[in-house]
């Protein structure tokens, strides 16, 4: 047990069931697989994303904090999985496979380096859990799936080498002006925002949310996206009307889902018939640092058993879904195969998808995009966190 605590959710480590043999497709993260033919290829996929767990024994948070996030950490670890999965489409490729004792490439390293527990890391434990204090929570309590969004939409602003766009898309709604302004800051698109009285270009930290600086040379460029959609689809059980809908990963701009089921929080990433298939963050393991030639031993950084699996009437309505579009061609690709599962599908949408601010919204679009406080999801966390009180505090 030196290597890895676990938790109530992982007593099952050695007893982690087979891959089913069935016809039906497996879906993961927009890739199609054949469960009775294919099954080392999925294995290899799953392996092959981030998975962040439990750690202990890492630099107090805070300098005074918590030094183990056990028992209250898994959205805030399913956050960084959901934006890890960003990252290596971003930088490696939505293809790229990880091989146990491989050399690493340095983009890899780089993606791992920015999920160290340590301070100094863009999307550590310690800066999640000490710029969720800013959304009204304090070091060691649970996050919604919402909170964790608007905290990581905060922290890409710093992430210099990746430049993403990051976008919370609130009252169930897409709008893709807003996105298109965000990604395309340098444009006056639709005559919006970014336009200034004397008919020039104002800043784009000014105008839009978490707009980094931009080089020249990059002005004529989509700036990657990453959009997650906090949604809640039901009280306390899933509506079933939204089953049929929930199965977005079919969708190759997909990054999965973050959300879960009383007592814990999952990534899910797939689904097979109608079960869901999920990294659980619910073991624990010891803190890692890199070695004196830079590389991260990684093998904890990938899961390596079968993946879990739960029947989707599970899952609790509170979630957040995620996409990353590389380009504005892959943003448009996923606008119309949004509306088209929309149409073609039974069940209900999860979100709408408008091309303007819907005039419901009760707020400007300014407000949603320039706040740096996000009054929005101040408005709404209650709305779609309500369901944290149902995760309860392990005992460490």
């Amino acid at each position: 047990m030196d290597a890895a605590t676990l938790t109530y959710d992982t007593l099952r480590f050695g007893e982690f069931e087979d891959f089913p043999e069935t016809s039906d497709p497996v879906w993961i993260l927009g890739k199609e697989f054949n469960a009775l033919t294919e099954k080392e290829d999925i294995f290899s996929d799953v392996t092959s994303r981030l998975w962040l767990t439990y750690r202990k024994n890492f630099p107090p948070i805070g300098g005074t904090g918590p030094t183990s996030d056990t028992g209250w950490g898994c959205m805030l670890r399913c956050g960084q999985m959901i934006l890890g999965e960003a990252l290596i489409c971003r930088h490696l490729g939505r293809d790229w496979r990880w091989v146990r004792g491989q050399p690493q490439k340095e983009e890899y390293i780089s993606i791992l380096n920015a999920f160290l527990d340590k301070k100094d890391s863009y999307y550590s434990l310690h800066q999640i859990a000490q710029m969720g204090v800013g959304e009204g929570k304090s070091i060691g309590q649970w996050y919604g799936p919402n909170t964790v969004a608007q905290v990581l939409k905060k922290l890409a602003v710093f992430d210099s080498w990746s430049r993403l766009a990051v976008h919370v898309a609130m009252d169930n709604t897409v709008v893709i002006e807003e996105i298109k302004r965000l990604c395309m800051p340098w444009l006056d698109y639709g005559g919006g925002a970014c336009a200034d009285p004397q008919g020039g270009m104002s800043e784009p930290n000014g105008c839009l949310e978490g707009a980094c600086a931009l080089a020249e040379e990059e002005t004529a460029l989509w700036k990657p996206l990453v959009l997650l959609i906090p949604l809640r689809l039901g009280l306390s059980d899933i509506n079933e009307a939204y089953i049929e809908t929930l199965k977005c990963f079919q969708l190759p701009q997909s990054l999965g889902v973050i959300g879960g089921k009383p007592n814990s929080a999952h990534y899910f990433i797939g689904y097979v018939g109608e079960e869901l298939i999920y990294l659980d963050p619910h073991t624990t393991q010891p803190a890692v640092e890199p070695g004196e030639d830079g590389q991260v031993p990684d093998d904890t950084y990938h899961c390596q058993h079968p993946p879990c699996r739960m029947h989707i009437c599970q899952i609790d309505p509170s979630i957040a879904v995620g996409f990353f579009c590389r380009t504005e061609d892959d943003f448009d690709d996923w606008c119309a195969r949004v509306r088209k599962l929309s149409h073609s599908r039974g069940g209900l949408p999860m979100f709408e998808l408008a091309d303007r601010q819907p005039s419901h919204f009760s707020c400007s679009v300014d407000v949603l995009n320039l706040a740096p406080d996000f009054f929005d999801s101040d408005r709404l966390e209650r709305f779609f966190d309500s369901e944290d009180e149902e995760f309860e505090i392990l005992s460490l």
